[in-house]
């Protein structure tokens, strides 16, 4: 930690001083560090500090070394710091994110200071979810998703997620010649043009979920990649993080029938008004859309991805069969 951040935390919090230090992880490409700091005296005990010191060359560890994958990251940082400055708190409960108690951005250094939401009550990680665990996921993204529909994705990324085409340039290129690569270009075509958007979290796998103990709440983390888009790309890259190939195509119906019954649900307590049959109608032939674009993106990325399974192809081909 820099001493003009220890001054920072001594000064805001009223403490002490800063008892340990502790890293939870660092960031992809050795981008910075996630912390968790204690504190000496004062209120909170514990605080997340994301600090983020941008380096002149780039050390990503699947080799994607490019300018292109560097801006990138760049502008994932600044869209996180404008995410907790000016958006975080229309959160609800049943959409919770971390408290941010201070953000600042000084040339090539970002720093966010969050609420730790271990001893907010949220102690739990998980790698895969049984389905009515996934179910809590699905709220989660629901809630938010109606919060924010209809809105622009002002100061975020005009189109949320790591993975749309027009940031993955370099992956398009090495992808295998096929159906799917012909496909690429209307795929991200449809979702940008899809008639019902929202604000979307952009980067909602289970790793970035965090649990209570009786597995009842979850509240969510990492806003680098949140912007515009259809909710439907947050809802397959969730569903393909948390359950096998198996569980989802089981399970798929009554997991996009319960997400979308908390979206009405939402959408009404919030004095939304819209034609929510068109809406669920062109979300549901989303669906298979954005399964097809993120395994486009898997393709040219890492071809041997496990996330490239047998319903992964079958999306593809009911994307193709209405594109």
């Amino acid at each position: 930690m820099t001493e003009a951040l220890n001054k920072i935390i001594l000064n805001r919090f009223k403490t002490k001083e800063v008892e340990k230090e502790e890293i939870i992880q660092t960031l992809w490409s050795s981008y910075g560090k996630i912390v968790r700091l204690s504190l000496s005296g004062g209120e909170p005990k514990t605080l997340i500090v994301k600090n983020i010191l941008l380096p002149t060359e780039s050390n990503h560890p699947r080799g994607w070394n490019t300018n292109q994958s560097h801006l990138r990251k760049i502008k994932s940082y600044q869209v996180e710091v404008e995410w907790y400055q000016k958006w975080a708190d229309r959160c609800s409960a049943d959409c919770r994110v971390p408290n941010c108690y201070y953000t600042e951005s000084m040339g090539e250094e970002h720093t966010i200071i969050l609420e730790d939401l271990d001893v907010a009550g949220f102690p739990i990680r998980k790698s895969s979810l049984n389905q009515e665990e996934a179910q809590l996921g699905l709220k989660w993204l629901a809630n938010f998703h109606a919060r924010f529909m209809n809105e622009l994705p002002n100061n975020l990324w005009k189109e949320g997620t790591y993975w749309h085409l027009a940031t993955r340039p370099d992956e398009l290129a090495v992808m295998e010649d096929g159906k799917l690569k012909e496909m690429a270009s209307k795929l991200d075509q449809v979702l940008r043009e899809c008639r019902f958007q929202t604000i979307i979290h952009g980067d909602a796998k289970v790793a970035n979920f965090c649990f209570s103990k009786d597995m009842k709440q979850i509240a969510a983390v990492d806003f680098q990649y949140v912007g515009g888009g259809c909710g439907m790309k947050d809802v397959v890259y969730f569903l393909g993080s948390c359950l096998s190939e198996f569980e989802c195509e089981q399970h798929e119906d009554e997991l996009l029938q319960y997400y979308f019954k908390e979206l009405e649900i939402t959408l009404i307590q919030q004095g939304k008004k819209m034609d929510f049959s068109s809406l669920e109608q062109d979300w549901r032939t989303m669906y298979s859309i954005a399964w097809a674009d993120f395994t486009r993106f898997l393709l040219g990325w890492m071809p041997t991805h496990q996330k490239i399974n047998r319903y992964s192809l079958k999306m593809i081909e009911r994307a193709s069969s209405l594109l």
